[in-house]
């Protein structure tokens, strides 16, 4: 293979298995706060006093409950995938997979996240506290891993939809 241009000097093979290998290290990370996460929402309804928790509340456990398990699945389906498909040269297509599956889990850990929290502090505080604990989350989760990296695109010129990089 010949080098490509791009400022690293490197060949297309090179390149994804660099992309790869980047975008699994980052799952490794994210794979791991949503196993605690999972973890721990696993344990709450055997709880002591879960039985007294109103029906929102268990509408916000369902909800946390089910998008950890889709965070979790979306985080850990390219590595599985990346087994499955060994040496059979799917690597660029397994990246593209692999980005769109991070960034599902990711709306998805934030929906999480943002229902484990709310339910917490429904349960503990009150109605208003709730909405506001899950409007500050829904706003944080989505300017740190959304909009400041998009308007970061946007201002290097390159399409919010990231491609190869």
């Amino acid at each position: 293979m010949r080098p490509s241009n791009n400022a690293r000097n490197e060949t297309e093979h090179e390149r994804l298995d660099r992309q790869l290998m980047e975008m699994l290290q980052g799952f490794r990370v994210a794979v791991t706060g949503v196993q605690v996460l999972f973890a721990f929402l696993l344990t709450v309804p055997f709880a002591p006093g879960f039985d007294e928790v109103n029906a929102t509340g268990r509408r916000l456990f369902y909800v946390a409950l089910f998008s950890a398990a889709v965070a979790s699945i979306s985080f850990i389906a390219p590595v599985i995938q990346h087994r499955i498909l060994f040496q059979l040269n799917q690597k660029p297509a397994l990246i593209r997979r692999a980005n769109r599956f991070g960034i599902f889990g990711a709306l998805a850990l934030a929906t999480s996240i943002t229902s484990a929290t709310t339910l917490i502090i429904h349960t503990l505080v009150s109605d208003l506290a709730a909405a506001l604990t899950a409007a500050a989350v829904v706003v944080l989760c989505g300017w740190a891993w959304f909009v400041q990296p998009l308007l970061i695109r946007r201002r290097a010129g390159r399409p919010a939809r990231p491609s190869d990089e």
